[in-house]
């Protein structure tokens, strides 16, 4: 059930608030090129590889420092609750952090990736958003840290990473047919902007109040 759990984890990350105004800047780095599908999937790949990545040695360290972890959970939600505040409020418009915003600084970069900066795009990623998910990775930290076993812990960050995979490839395939979508995306962008930081806000004060519970 643990494995279920994390893999529907990982695809409610990218279905969340914090991600979905980012898929249309994803798809102008890996899907500009309807001609090169090809292409466009070993790009994709490359991407899903380089997060994996990371998540896959953050479920490594969670196995082998689970007691620590475990200890401090409620920690770790309050601080993950203070970062979705911070996130939220940029997407507001109440505040400005500069690598959230920086979808026009993308859009002028030389999108002709190949495999290996696309793994290196996926790196930078995951570090960029790590908090973003925080909800959800968090939560699965905390259950590959119950588990006191390195391997255990890598498959199931590897089982999150799968289920945050999936949806990105299958984007990348279906382009076409979903480019109504993205059309709408891009249209409504600062209004999807505003609900996504409403929803972060009341994820991040969910987290805190959770965290505080368990330490009072």
């Amino acid at each position: 059930m643990e494995y279920l759990v994390t893999f529907i984890e990982g695809i409610a990350s990218f279905i969340s608030p914090c991600i979905l105004p980012v898929i249309p800047i994803y798809i102008s780095y890996f899907a500009t090129d309807s001609k090169s599908t090809k292409k466009s999937i070993i790009n994709s790949l490359g991407f899903i590889s380089g997060f994996s990545i990371i998540f896959i040695l953050l479920g490594v360290f969670a196995g082998t420092f689970g007691k620590f972890i475990h200890q401090y959970s409620d920690y770790m939600n309050i601080i993950f609750g203070i970062f979705l505040i911070v996130i939220g409020l940029n997407y507001l418009g109440l505040i400005f952090i500069k690598f959230l915003n920086r979808s026009k600084g993308i859009s002028k970069l030389d999108n002709n990736l190949t495999f290996i900066t696309s793994i290196l795009f996926g790196i930078i990623f995951s570090l960029s958003w790590t908090p973003c998910v925080g909800a959800f990775l968090s939560s699965a930290l905390i259950l590959a840290s119950t588990t006191g076993s390195v391997l255990k812990g890598a498959f199931l960050l590897l089982l999150y990473s799968l289920g945050l995979a999936i949806p990105f490839l299958i984007t990348t395939i279906f382009l076409e047919k979903l480019k109504t979508t993205f059309d709408f995306i891009k249209k409504h962008y600062n209004i999807i902007n505003k609900i996504s930081g409403s929803i972060l806000l009341l994820f991040g004060l969910w987290n805190i109040i959770k965290g505080l519970m368990g330490l009072f």
